[in-house]
């Protein structure tokens, strides 16, 4: 059955990739081999990034709706604003072009960001939210200076999706291997941005937002009990708060079932990089994490429905969420 939600995957409109082409400085193409600070330069496979292609292997996969971000790892939103926004207009002008089986999360600027566009943005149907990277959120600190950002995304009733961002480079390093900053240094990212957003108290601030956190927050939730052991204060599993299964395997990920509980899940491949998971403990977890828990956290109806029929505010008559303790 076709009814899953898939949302992290990463497609690259064709202006976008014109655009990164043009450029002479990272991040820029190379024909078809991106080149980024921080990282080696990567072959990228054209034919991942062809819509047609794409939506018939999420069906293959009974993906019904897959929401495309910005790859944050680009670096975009760190440039300039001036640099920065024709790629971003790119980005969007491309996610509006795409097939019916598509949403996307709209991204800004982090220096300047234009928040009456992002209002119009989240506006769109097209849109189920925005990306902010992890990098631009990795203190208490940080969460704050986005509040601008964050209320907009809770004002429209959009999630908000915390993704990895650009590696830096370590000077007089030898070579990295090219598994390094997935492995390392993204998770080093989510984890911080995760420990921050608690450490902000930031649902006190945004009650209403619903966020998710890519790649299992870097594993942060595993790292509960140090916490504890460390003189942080007991915490609750926040119901609005998601983290996605990219990037890891049922193992890894039933661990997080057993810090977190089944509903925080939701299904997020990072395709083209990996497949969506198909199947997670027994059928009433997977149907949680592939169709259930994602519906939630993108406020659309429980009912499986068309995936046009796509709100951008919280249903009326939504159910409410209960914590449950973090400590178990």
């Amino acid at each position: 059955m076709t009814s899953a939600v898939d949302v992290h995957q990463h497609l690259w409109p064709e202006e976008l990739v014109d655009r990164l082409r043009a450029r002479t400085r990272a991040p820029y193409l190379r024909g078809w081999t991106l080149h980024l600070e921080g990282e080696a330069p990567y072959d990228v496979v054209p034919d991942a990034h062809d819509p047609a292609a794409r939506a018939a292997a999420d069906r293959d996969d009974g993906v019904a709706l897959a929401c495309v971000s910005l790859s944050a790892p680009l670096g975009i939103e760190q440039l300039l604003p001036p640099v920065a926004r024709p790629l971003l207009a790119a980005w969007h002008r491309g996610v509006r072009a795409l097939p019916e089986h598509f949403r996307g999360w709209a991204s800004v600027a982090s220096l300047e960001p234009d928040l009456a566009e992002l209002d119009a943005l989240l506006g769109d149907p097209r849109f189920v939210g925005v990306q902010l990277p992890a990098t631009d959120l990795l203190t208490p600190g940080a969460w704050q200076r986005a509040a601008p950002v964050l209320a907009v995304a809770e004002e429209r009733g959009a999630a908000v999706l915390v993704h990895p961002g650009p590696a830096h480079a370590v000077s007089g390093e030898q070579a990295l291997p090219g598994w390094w900053a997935p492995v390392v240094g993204y998770s080093a990212q989510l984890q911080a941005a995760w420990w921050a957003w608690h450490a902000f108290d930031a649902r006190s601030w945004f009650p209403d937002l619903r966020v998710v956190f890519g790649a299992g927050a870097g594993l942060a939730p595993l790292l509960t009990e140090r916490h504890g052991l460390r003189g942080g204060e007991r915490t609750a599993v926040d119901p609005e708060v998601y983290v996605d299964t990219s990037g890891h395997g049922a193992r890894t990920l039933e661990a997080l079932v057993r810090v977190l509980g089944v509903d925080p899940l939701v299904l997020g491949s990072d395709r083209p990089y990996a497949a969506p998971l198909a199947h997670l403990l027994g059928d009433a977890a997977t149907h949680a994490v592939r169709v259930a828990n994602p519906r939630r956290l993108l406020g659309l109806s429980p009912v499986t429905g068309p995936a046009t029929a796509f709100p951008n505010a919280r249903p009326e008559g939504a159910p409410t969420w209960t914590s449950t303790s973090l400590a178990g």
